[in-house]
Order: C-alpha cells, then sequence, then structure tokens
C-alpha cells in the first residue's frame, strides 16, 4: 500500500518508498463472505438472518491491520512498510491502499474516525502485534486500482464504479512489549478449550485476512498483554 496521506499533502515522500503490502498471494486470497464487489448488492435472505448479520456486524468497533516490515519487491516495487516507516511520514499518517478482499475491504468501510487498530507485522520472520494506530480519515475510493503502473492495479475495476477503498491511519504508539504470534497461538488454544476471549478471534479463524475485526473483548484482552511477561 502507498504509504502517504493521499490529499497529496505537501511533503509527502515518493511513492516508491510509500509502499504498503497485503500479502495478495496471501492473506488476502479468500474472498470470505462477501465475494460482491457491491456490498449493497446482497442476496435475499430472511428478516432473521439479516437482523443476525447486522447485529454480528455492529459490534466491531476495533480492528487488527497486516502490513509488511520486510523488503518483498513485486513488479519491481519494494512493497515493506513497516510501523517504522509509518512513523517516519509527516503527521505520522498513511493511506491504507492495496486491499484487494472483498471482506477486508468490507471491513474498512466500517471503519469510523477515532476507532483504533492493532497494527501487526506479517509475511516476516517474526509476525506479531507491534503497536497502536488510530483511523483518521473514513473509507474512500483506493486510487492504486487505476494506476497501470502500481502492483494493485485492477483492471476490472472501472472509475464510474470503483471496487476498492481504503482508509487513512496514523501512528498512536509501540506497544509496551510485542506480541508475537507465536504467544498468541498459546493463548488461542487455552481459549478454545476453557474458554476465553481469543476463542474465536479471526487472527486464527481467518488467519489469511489483512484487515480483520476484534470485539471489544479481544482487543482489551490483547492489548493488557503488554503488561504482561510473556506466556
Amino acid at each position: 500500500m502507498v504509504a502517504c496521506l493521499c490529499d497529496r499533502q505537501k511533503g509527502m515522500p515518493p511513492k516508491k518508498k510509500a509502499r504498503k503490502s497485503t500479502i495478495r498471494s496471501g492473506q488476502d486470497a479468500e474472498n470470505e463472505l462477501d465475494s460482491s464487489p457491491n456490498p449493497s448488492v446482497k442476496r435475499k435472505t430472511s428478516s432473521s438472518s439479516k437482523t443476525s448479520v447486522e447485529a454480528n456486524t455492529e459490534q466491531y468497533c476495533r480492528w487488527l491491520m497486516k502490513s509488511e516490515p520486510e523488503s518483498r519487491f513485486e513488479n519491481g516495487i519494494d512493497v515493506k512498510f513497516g510501523i517504522e516507516d509509518l512513523k517516519a511520514l509527516p503527521d505520522q499518517t498513511s493511506c491504507w491502499d492495496g486491499v484487494r478482499n472483498y471482506q477486508a475491504r468490507n471491513f474498512m468501510r466500517q471503519m469510523k474516525k477515532g476507532q483504533l487498530a492493532f497494527f501487526y507485522h506479517s509475511n516476516c520472520k517474526e509476525p506479531g502485534i507491534v503497536g497502536l494506530i488510530k483511523i483518521v480519515k473514513e473509507a474512500y475510493v483506493d486510487h492504486t486500482q487505476f494506476d497501470k503502473k502500481d502492483v494493485h492495479f485492477d483492471a476490472s475495476s472501472k472509475p464510474e464504479n470503483p471496487k476498492w477503498s481504503m482508509v487513512d491511519v496514523q501512528y498512536q504508539r509501540m506497544l509496551k512489549r510485542f506480541l508475537p504470534l507465536t504467544e498468541l497461538k498459546k493463548y488461542h488454544l487455552q481459549h478454545s478449550t476453557k474458554g476465553g476471549p481469543l476463542k474465536n478471534s479471526m487472527l486464527f479463524t481467518r488467519a489469511r485476512l489483512s484487515v480483520q475485526a476484534l470485539t471489544s473483548e479481544e482487543f482489551d484482552f490483547l492489548l493488557s498483554l503488554e503488561e504482561q511477561e510473556p506466556l
């Protein structure tokens, strides 16, 4: 993804230095739940099931967003973008572009200004949660889908009916300690057998998704781990 404010503020770094990836070959490869480009076009459903779906989406107000902190080249462009890259930008703010999975996109379209998300380093030697970011601009059109030179170009998306959206995020802080995936998996296994916040966490039930929703209980538990010794 392009790590820059897409409103083209002054002082923005060159595009190549502002590259953000969602690992389309992996974690965004599965179009779960919604395989339609337009979330307003829904299959017919009973009123009871519709109510259930709406209730399920309304509970989400916290998020987890994955990006690659180590260099990886696509079409000659380095898609590396870790939390240190975000911190180095003017206002420590970036657009989160390049998402090419409908469910991940729909989660971004639900995001509200001021909501918090975990910044998760993925596709690296030691994946895990490194810090906190805040949504500072709600979903709008992702311009990279129309850029033929961009690694996230989508020839099937048209300006009059764009498929893909993005949000702007701002760095908040590093966690007091790194939360590695290996440790989080241990908690997930514990909670799966004995009950607990991470029992049904998308981090494990939809692990390949680059933008994930968290319940308040999941978010609070994960954040509390920074105060605890590693498991």
